[in-house]
């Protein structure tokens, strides 16, 4: 698939860029082209959407043309040196934020990875036992309502209460941090895998792009990598489980909402994934949006509002439906990754988000952060 595909003619697009003997660059797409539009007074992608219209900044910037789309496709690889032109990951000063347990499904695999207590082997017994028992009984619950009340205390006398159904079907959402910022990689570099885990699977989702004082701009693809044994083992361990070198990954740009384009389509986007082994090994997958149990404003609302700010705004990963139990290696022993996974993430209107599972002590280690992106800006008098 090449970086053209899926995304909208009609869109607005930023995206950052790494320029060789330059540095990372706010771009925009216009007719094919890749277009800087990096200014004094908007030098960073946060700034782009602190300002009080992003939209028309985009589009009014006369920016400096730079390659067009397609050359970006084989330049956009995971052995990309650091100062080679690649695509980065949309966001650079904004918290990354994540929500788990949006989706009916996603919550019956948290119950089964904390019931084998991280345990491969053990999950497809727990799986036909604890679905026998909920079933579909939570796919069209309302979180925090009385009818979800009474599933809990059904699920209480069965013994089949989780901390997971908590945060699924209660009032409080799961709103974690997925990882720092400046350290989400973009479309084509490498994901990383902590060399511990031998459970694991990508996280297909959609990622909300929030301004600090919670407005919702726009939104992109992303792969909110997960260790299931790991955080199966104990959820004290979801840093270690979710935030690792490379784990995030974001792109391959933000499509602003316009008039054209906003939270409506977010709420019935359908996303495609694909896993594609150097084994011959092949895996589909979808994820619907239709079928998320709490509204996308609603996740931003309760992420960033009177009880927490983020001054540089947010990157909200919304959940995923996706949880692979096809058997890979093993029978009864389910999904996990190999090393060299090629994963592509899809949505029409957002384009596609392709990276490779590496190791994260393999992965090129993050070295660029916020102090670097500061000295490089005030070195091109940008600040």
């Amino acid at each position: 698939m090449t970086l053209h595909q899926n995304l909208d003619d009609n869109g607005i697009y930023i995206g950052r860029i790494w320029r060789p003997d330059i540095g990372p660059s706010v771009v925009t797409l216009r007719d094919g082209q890749i277009i800087d539009i990096t200014t004094k007074t908007a030098p960073t992608m946060r700034d782009v959407l602190e300002l009080p219209d992003p939209l028309a900044h985009v589009q009014n910037t006369t920016g400096v043309p730079v390659c067009a789309l397609d050359a970006l496709d084989s330049a956009c690889n995971p052995d990309a040196g650091a100062n080679d032109l690649r695509l980065l990951a949309p966001a650079d000063l904004q918290a990354i934020k994540a929500c788990g347990v949006t989706f009916a499904r996603s919550m019956l695999e948290r119950v089964i990875e904390e019931r084998a207590g991280g345990d491969a082997a053990r999950a497809d017994a727990i799986r036909t036992k604890v679905s026998g028992v909920i079933g579909d009984s939570l796919r069209d619950l309302v979180p925090g309502s009385p009818e979800a009340a009474r599933v809990k205390s059904v699920l209480q006398a069965e013994n089949l209460w989780s901390q997971y159904l908590e945060v699924g079907i209660g009032p409080d959402a799961e709103v974690f941090t997925k990882a720092q910022p400046m350290s989400a990689v973009g479309h084509g570099a490498a994901v990383g895998l902590h060399p511990s885990s031998s459970w694991n699977n990508p996280e297909p989702e959609i990622v909300l792009a929030c301004a600090s004082d919670g407005r919702i701009l726009g939104a992109c693809l992303g792969n909110d990598v997960n260790l299931r044994d790991i955080e199966g083992r104990s959820a004290l361990l979801l840093g270690k489980a979710k935030d690792n070198n490379a784990s995030a990954a974001l792109g391959p740009f933000i499509r602003l909402f316009n008039d054209r384009f906003g939270l409506d389509d977010i709420r019935k986007a359908e996303l495609d994934m694909t896993i594609d082994g150097t084994d011959g090994f092949h895996l589909s997958g979808h994820s619907s949006m239709r079928e998320i149990s709490r509204d996308p404003a609603d996740l931003a609302a309760q992420t960033c509002g009177a009880h927490h700010q983020y001054p540089d705004g947010f990157m909200l990963y919304l959940g995923t439906m996706f949880a692979p139990v096809a058997d890979r290696d093993a029978k009864g022993a389910g999904f996990t990754h190999h090393m060299g996974d090629r994963v592509t993430i899809s949505a029409a209107g957002l384009g596609n988000l392709v990276n490779t599972v590496m190791c994260s002590t393999k992965a090129p280690h993050w070295a660029f952060g916020t102090a670097a992106l500061m000295r490089n800006l005030a070195g091109r008098d940008l600040l």
